[in-house]
């Protein structure tokens, strides 16, 4: 695989990630930008390039910057899209799990600071 295949297969990645993400299926995405649902397909399963216009289209829909998408290391101090997909996961958690969880990060950071 080469270097632009590569990349076009990172966006189709990240493209299905930030769209399952945001909660929406293909269908739906395909019926509110006027599209076939294959089209999407195609596009998250890297078959299909998409244009620059498409991309600031989707990632206004999906709520994540172009940047990310296309694999771009973000500015220092910005909010990572990876952050912003994981709180709107968070968001979903009934309040028990996400003590659980918030006890498993600490566990982590812990056991991370004492292998150092």
């Amino acid at each position: 695989m080469n270097d632009q295949e590569l990349s076009r297969q990172g966006i189709a990645s990240r493209l299905r990630l930030a769209r399952e993400m945001a909660g929406l299926t293909q269908g739906q995405v395909a019926k509110s930008l006027g599209w076939h649902r294959p089209t999407v397909s195609e596009i998250e399963a890297g078959r299909r390039k998409v244009s620059a216009e498409e991309l600031s289209i989707l990632a206004e829909l999906y709520g994540v910057n172009v940047p990310w998408i296309i694999g771009e290391k973000e500015e220092s101090g910005a909010a990572s899209d990876r952050a912003k997909l994981a709180a709107r996961e968070l968001n979903k958690l009934k309040d028990e799990d996400l003590d659980r969880l918030l006890q498993l990060i600490g566990a982590l950071k812990t056991g991370r600071a004492t292998r150092k």
